[in-house]
């Protein structure tokens, strides 16, 4: 006689998700929370962080001139952007679809709200703000530096 395994699985909200992902997406707890810690993309979550604040405080410090700056800096720009998308995935998926894929086995359901909706507003904004301040001083960085190469050849 064969035996079967019964597999209970914890019921998980895609409010709690949404916000753990807004709030401590960067250190991949959204990850952690659906996939346990054994996550390979919640620990790339927490190393991009650990990689990119060295990163921040030396392009602060040099006033954005230092290369090694922006090579550490990326993957921390990375792991916050990624937060920020994944909260509105999972955000916008709809309650089916995410039960089908997360509570199966539960026999729970969701019933997303409001709450999922102003977290994914609120992910929208301060993601696309962040990209686009990231861009713009990127691109600020790289002009300024064609200009003084620019003036020393000229000189």
């Amino acid at each position: 006689m064969a035996t079967v395994a019964t597999h209970h699985s914890r019921f998980r909200s895609k409010t709690v998700t949404a916000a753990l992902a807004f709030f401590f997406g960067t250190l991949g707890a959204h990850r952690f929370y659906l996939y346990g810690a054994r996550d390979v993309w919640g620990w790339a979550h927490i190393v991009g962080t650990i990689i990119g604040i060295p990163g921040f405080l030396l392009l602060a410090a040099t006033e954005r001139a230092s290369i090694t700056g922006w090579v550490l800096a990326v993957p921390g720009a990375v792991s916050i952007l990624a937060a920020f998308l994944a909260a509105i995935v999972y955000g916008l998926r709809p309650d089916e679809k995410w039960d089908t894929q997360f509570n199966a086995q539960t026999g729970h359901h969701s019933h997303a709200g409001w709450t999922v909706v102003f977290i994914v507003i609120f992910s929208l904004l301060i993601g696309a703000f962040l990209l686009m301040t990231g861009l713009a001083l990127s691109f600020q960085t790289y002009f300024e530096s064609q200009v003084e190469a620019a003036k020393a050849i000229s000189q």
